[in-house]
């Protein structure tokens, strides 16, 4: 999505811009999987999230309601 991040040991230095960008990105877990969408709902450009098994167990018909609030966002 655009910002750098350096891992420091067990610690991550993130670098964030003002705008980040639409990729390609991974779900490996429910919250940390939401949090993409989320972020993916904000920036410029498409983002697409796999292995969103985790999400569709965890919130019921997650994308139907996000899209009641706007979103432009489809499983495919």
């Amino acid at each position: 999505m655009g910002a750098k991040i350096n891992q420091e040991g067990n610690t991550l230095i993130i670098d964030g811009k003002r705008k980040l960008n639409g990729a390609l990105v991974q779900s490996t877990d429910l919250r940390g999987g939401v949090s993409l969408v989320l972020a993916g709902l904000t920036v410029r450009g498409e983002t697409k999230v796999e292995n969103i098994e985790y999400i569709l167990r965890g919130y019921e018909k997650f994308d139907e309601k996000l899209r009641n609030l706007g979103a432009d966002i489809n499983i495919v």
